[in-house]
């Protein structure tokens, strides 16, 4: 083929047979990243037919890598982080350390060096954001308290994978590596100065590259947040001023790879780094969201490009000839993982639940994966070997990651049902705070159970038209913030011995299901119905299915909270394009009793997708 047309070739049937095999991955239930990473397999060099050029499709996924990291500073949120950083923060951290020794000691078991059991390990130690938030909207869970732990815990591995990038180049020559290619500008140019101020063997000492190399990340970074932060808002304001759509999204992209390839030539960071700081500083910005709108059809397209060209370098033949590293490797990713998670939840006193919910998230890896070893390979620290090793366990890990969180919903549900042996699990310390406080006994009273956003809104309506009403929560600090503002709170699991009892559930009136797990709902109205068979029950759900099968187990009333908001907007728009109040009320109570009696379309779609989603005929009509 005509080396002009190598650029297009890659391009063009990277994209295309990305598509063909992210939709047959979707059909299959799984992850668009396998398929994209199975594209890249059929390109590379060891699968037969078309051979594209992996030496330009590696600078094309450099290109994916910036995008990439740009999209992840541009989301991230130190509010997020900050709202779980007791468990999160130190959660990972131990995390990380555990399934990099891990890692690292099967690396050393097959004679590697220290270098490559490291980069390994730690390519083994962090999980895909893009495939963990996929999960959690699919499971509603992403809004859950389980959920924000999850994310929030993947921040902080990203951001320990950042610094990894910075610092694996500089340590590389002390790891049996080699040092990049020199020539990158100013900070080349600065580490040669100081080279001749103090002399080579000094210069060439562990601690001064690391010295040197932590003190450039540091100006790199108080330059951007000092300058960045004003220079880049106010030079989008100055591209959305000009009215022109095209000139805005040019530059965003301009800001994006500009400020990579300026940190790396001016600071020596990496590419990532660069990127990660210029969506970290854009997100400041008012403009942020329609930058991030019109960065995305680029930023997916080269991140495509990126998990195909990781596909090419893996060789699928390692399954063959090497069963039982691939099985050591999916051991680590999938049960080494999980249970040092669910050990470090359990020890930070949370919920087995969101153990599990955490153990499942990280039963995979992903992007930063692939990252760390294309940075290991040209460091000449990662062998290939580990190199297919860690694709070989990327690729069955995720396809894997579906039955996870299947099992620990099932795990989840089974000690549901056996409270008495999830309490062993769980740790009460010295710090515990008493399950409820010693009050006036209730009666026709409201139990509210779960404060989160649906939770507080039904208290704060039952609070404002003096409502006798008491909360159940799991969460110590909201459980402390509620008494100290004088709302009668019960701390502890619904499910558990007591905890009904002592929020007075045999005299209530009223017991409310605010949380999105409806896997309890069901014993929970059986445990309140036990001590008050009279009393009225309110559930949440996220979906028609659930709300369907737990209607049929007759738990009282159900709602299914995408439907209630579709009826919300419904009377709105009635009642704004003329229909009397009365009218469009009566309609929308029709529509409502007409969801409850009709059967699904399709249960299969109906349990894995929104329910607002239009049909084809409906979708043409809007």
């Amino acid at each position: 083929m005509p080396h002009a047309t190598e650029l297009i070739a890659i391009i063009a049937l990277g994209l295309v047979l990305a598509f063909v095999c992210g939709m047959v991955a979707q059909r299959l239930r799984l992850p668009p990243l396998v398929g994209y990473l199975l594209a890249g397999v059929l390109v590379g060099p060891y699968t037969p037919g078309f051979v594209g050029n992996s030496e330009l499709a590696g600078q094309l996924a450099e290109i994916g890598v910036i995008l990439l990291m740009f999209g992840v500073g541009l989301h991230f949120s130190i509010g997020d982080l900050m709202a779980v950083r007791t468990i999160a923060l130190p959660g990972a951290i131990v995390q990380i350390a555990v399934a990099t020794a891990m890692g690292g000691a099967l690396a050393l078991a097959w004679g590697w060096g220290l270098g490559a059991g490291l980069v390994f390990g730690l390519a083994l130690s962090v999980a895909s954001t893009v495939v963990l938030l996929r999960a959690l909207e699919e499971r509603g869970l992403l809004d859950t308290d389980k959920g924000r732990i999850a994310v929030g815990w993947l921040i902080v591995e990203d951001l320990a994978m950042v610094l990894a990038l910075v610092l694996l180049p500089a340590l590389a020559p002390s790891l049996g590596g080699k040092t990049e290619e020199a020539g990158h500008g100013a900070a080349h140019a600065l580490t040669e100065l100081i080279g001749g101020l103090v002399g080579r063997g000094l210069a060439d000492s562990i601690w001064l590259t690391l010295a040197l190399t932590l003190a450039k990340v540091a100006l790199f970074v108080a330059l951007m947040l000092v300058v960045g932060r004003r220079f880049v808002p106010w030079l989008l304001d100055q591209a959305a001023r000009t009215g022109s759509r095209e000139l805005f999204t040019l530059a965003v992209l301009a800001l994006a790879l500009g400020l990579a390839f300026g940190s790396a030539e001016l600071f020596g960071v990496s590419f990532a780094l660069g990127a990660f700081f210029a969506g970290m500083v854009l997100a400041e910005s008012d403009l942020s969201h329609q930058a991030a709108a019109d960065s995305l059809p680029l930023q997916d397209a080269f991140a495509v490009l990126f998990f195909v060209s990781v596909g090419m370098l893996f060789d699928p033949g390692i399954l063959l000839r090497e069963p039982l590293s691939v099985l050591a490797v999916l051991g680590v990713i999938l049960l080494g993982k999980s249970l040092a998670a669910v050990a470090i939840v359990l020890v930070f006193k949370h919920p087995v639940g969101t153990a599990l919910t955490i153990a499942a998230s990280l039963a995979q890896i992903g992007e930063f994966s692939f990252i760390l070893v294309t940075l290991g390979l040209s460091l000449k620290l990662l062998p290939t070997e580990g190199r297919d090793l860690i694709l070989g366990g990327a690729l069955l890990s995720i396809t894997l990651n579906p039955l996870a969180f299947m099992l620990a919903a099932r795990v989840e549900a089974w000690l549901a049902e056996r409270p008495d042996l999830a309490r062993r699990f769980e740790r009460h310390g010295a710090d515990a705070i008493p399950v409820s406080e010693a009050g006036r006994p209730h009666r026709g009273h409201a139990v509210v159970v779960g404060y989160g956003r649906v939770g507080s809104s039904i208290g704060k309506a039952l609070a404002s038209w003096d409502l006798p009403f008491v909360v159940i929560d799991r969460d110590r600090r909201r459980v402390l913030e509620l008494r100290e503002a004088g709302i009668e709170a019960v701390f502890g699991d619904a499910l558990a011995p007591g905890i009904l009892d002592a929020a007075d559930i045999g005299r209530a009136r009223l017991l409310v299901s605010a949380t999105p797990d409806s896997h309890q709902a069901r014993r929970l109205v059986e445990i309140a119905r036990e001590a008050n068979p009279k009393i009225d029950t309110l559930i949440r759900t996220h979906s028609d299915a659930e709300r369907r099968r737990l209607e049929e187990g007759k738990v009282g009333l159900v709602l299914m909270g995408e439907r209630e908001l579709a009826f919300g907007m419904t009377f709105y728009a009635l009642r704004s394009l003329g229909l009397k109040e009365g009218e469009a009320r009566l309609f929308v109570d029709a529509s409502r009793a007409e969801s409850r009696a009709e059967p699904p379309a399709e249960t299969e779609i109906a349990q894995s997708t929104p329910e607002l989603r239009p049909h084809k005929a409906e979708a043409a009509e809007g």
